[in-house]
């Protein structure tokens, strides 16, 4: 038999061992061993940070929800999201910023609406909300649009409003706000926060209880 081609056939052969070897490797033992050390050490991260409520899955602590009513606590804005035409079921899946700089006339217009709102819906009739009350936070979108946190600043501005509505002690709502805020990671990196989904499940435990 032609050398040139035994030879082709044993490089051939030594391709198709590699090929196989490496996709047993990287393709099946290393996707195990990474989603098993995944889920025995960092299983709630892993599986999307989920978060439930009455025994079912409400959403993930690490992206924003919008539609909340009046009687729950508002997160920031969402500017951000870009319009989905594939799939409208979900808005979400599409996220970004507003790309506005900060002298653009449009973006004032939004933060200049946004705090009117704030101001107007957050003012009871014995707690009344100044715009310089009002933090950025409470007017802007972040980077994403699909902030999960608000500042403890605009929590407690929606204190009186949340617990108007609801029927409970502003003691009562202030108590679920400072218990669900987080400091900053490590001491020192971002700044405190509170998350807008487990604060209102939590709201809505209270309430059902009283």
């Amino acid at each position: 038999m032609n050398n040139s081609v035994v030879n082709t056939g044993r490089l051939l052969a030594a391709a198709l061992r590699a090929l196989l070897v490496l996709t047993v490797l990287t393709g099946v033992l290393y996707p195990l061993a990474v989603t098993g050390v995944a889920q025995a050490l960092f299983n709630n991260k892993a599986n999307g940070s989920e978060v439930k409520a009455d025994g079912r899955v409400v959403g993930s602590a690490l992206i924003g929800q919008q539609g909340y009513s009046l009687d729950y606590f508002q997160p920031r804005p969402a500017n951000g999201l870009g319009e989905n035409s594939v799939n409208t079921q979900y808005r979400l899946i599409l996220s970004g910023a507003t790309n506005r700089s900060a002298d653009n006339l449009e973006l004032i217009k939004w933060v200049t609406e946004a705090k009117v709102k704030v101001v107007k819906e957050n003012s009871t009739a014995d707690y009344k909300v100044k715009p310089s009350d009002v933090p950025a936070d409470a007017v802007t979108s972040s980077g994403s649009g699909l902030d999960p946190d608000i500042s403890p600043a605009y929590a407690d501005l929606q204190v009186h409003r949340v617990a108007e509505r609801n029927g409970l002690s502003v003691a009562q709502v202030q108590r679920l706000v400072d218990e669900h805020t987080e400091d900053r990671t490590l001491g020192f990196i971002g700044e405190p926060r509170v998350n807008v989904l487990e604060l209102n499940i939590a709201l809505k435990e209270l309430t059902n209880a009283t």
